[in-house]
């Protein structure tokens, strides 16, 4: 069974990345597409509004002009009598231009809500009809109006109704009221094809904008993906593997500074497996003299007078034993620069049966600044200390701390330096 990649699980750092990505940039575009509806239908909504109540007004202040008088017929009802018998004729043909250009329905009432004048196709609006709605009242009691409405049935369906009140030539006195509506289906018809617009752009723009993050991000966890297929191989014991440190932020600080740790980790790995070997290779030559020189003496096989003279050698041999062992026990610091410079002298240490002091009791100090001069210096001071100690001497290290500051001490038996020469 083919095992499923940890880069596109769901504990991935790439896909939450673009999961997050995705959702802001989705949620970024409803918020743009809840604005631009909400703007347009706004705009769309003051500009019809102005328009038809412009339309009503103009509408109105004509009927006023031409009307003579309201009267009171036999049968009930306010007709409107005008200047000029042939008014009513003008009067049409002037609606249907009005009409025809806003595309919508006028409808002239009385203060009675009979329907005196009418340019519409809905038979339920025609001149003898009565339309008893709230909206009429309205507009007589209150000038103007502008809503939505079916006028009380007299539609199938919600209008943009405006209404404009119609005053007597004396400019008091409410004579009637010109309904002016018109459908909404064309906001709507705008809003839906502005809408499918907006959608196929969105589509468009939230699929490039994908391919962007995922490009985006998939370059930025990359060296993440180094690091964690590096760290794998530094826990088997392999140090060679390497990030590649591109760009100038701090993924490329982070990079740089594994690869770094990386080669402090294979420098100190090669260390310690020399000092193993070296070691190793050193304790079997004691062991070896130690046991034959002991077997030799219980055997009877070295005189008893010369017994005290290899005794003395076994014992150098324990001594030797005794360093090799303790520095076996500082592996642990093996990465410590004093004690890889001291490695390095370890033959010559040997040969000069020199003591080493102090390692055990002295604790590790983080320095900052750069590691081969800070190499280059313990190196130069403890190849004097070691040139010029004696045979069977030492070399003793110490660390003196204080609040600001800590010296680093070596200290040997040789001669040390005549005070004339300081």
């Amino acid at each position: 069974m083919k095992r499923k990649s940890k880069f596109f699980s769901g504990k991935s750092l790439f896909l939450k990345y673009m999961n997050v990505s995705v959702i802001i940039v989705f949620l970024s575009f409803l918020l743009l597409g809840v604005i631009l509806t909400m703007t347009i239908s706004g705009y769309w909504y003051n500009e019809k509004h102005t328009t038809l109540a412009t339309r009503a007004e103009n509408i109105a202040e004509y009927v006023r002009m031409n009307l003579r008088i309201a009267r009171i017929g036999e049968d009930g009802r306010n007709d409107f009598e005008w200047i000029n018998s042939d008014y009513s004729e003008y009067m049409n043909e002037f609606l249907h231009i009005y009409a025809g250009d806003v595309d919508s329905d006028i409808i002239i009432v009385d203060k009675n809500s009979n329907i005196v004048m009418s340019v519409s196709d809905n038979k339920r609006v025609s001149p003898g009809m009565n339309i008893k709605n709230e909206i009429v009242e309205k507009a007589i009691s209150q000038n103007t109006t502008f809503e939505k409405s079916n006028l009380g049935g007299a539609y199938p369906d919600e209008r943009y109704v405006s209404t404009k009140a119609i005053y007597g030539r004396n400019g008091l006195d409410i004579l009637g009221a010109v309904i002016i509506t018109t459908n909404t289906n064309d906001i709507d018809n705008f809003m839906g094809m502005v809408m499918q617009i907006f959608i196929l752009a969105a589509i468009a723009t939230l699929s490039m904008s994908i391919l962007a993050i995922g490009v985006f991000s998939y370059n930025m966890v990359k060296p993440l993906r180094q690091m964690s297929s590096a760290a794998k191989e530094f826990g088997k014991g392999d140090f060679s593997v390497r990030v590649s440190a591109t760009g100038n932020d701090e993924i490329k600080e982070l990079a740089t500074a594994f690869n770094n740790m990386a080669e402090s980790l294979s420098a100190s790995e090669t260390t310690r497996k020399s000092f193993v070997a070296n070691v190793s290779h050193e304790l079997k030559t004691p062991m070896t003299t130690i046991a034959g020189f002991i077997d030799g003496i219980l055997d009877g096989t070295i005189p008893v007078e010369k017994q005290d003279y290899y005794l003395h050698i076994v014992s150098e041999e324990i001594k030797r034993l005794s360093r090799l062992v303790r520095s076996m026990l500082d592996l642990s610091r093996i990465d410590n620069v004093l004690v890889s410079v001291i490695l390095t002298f370890e033959q010559e240490i040997d040969r000069k049966r020199i003591e080493i002091r102090g390692l055990d009791t002295i604790s590790a100090k983080v320095v900052y600044g750069d590691k081969d001069l800070l190499h280059q210096v313990v190196y130069n001071l403890i190849e004097n200390a070691v040139k010029f100690t004696n045979e069977g001497g030492y070399i003793e290290f110490n660390i003196v701390e204080s609040l600001e500051r800590f010296d680093f001490i070596i200290r040997n038996s040789g001669m040390g330096i005549k005070t004339s020469e300081i």
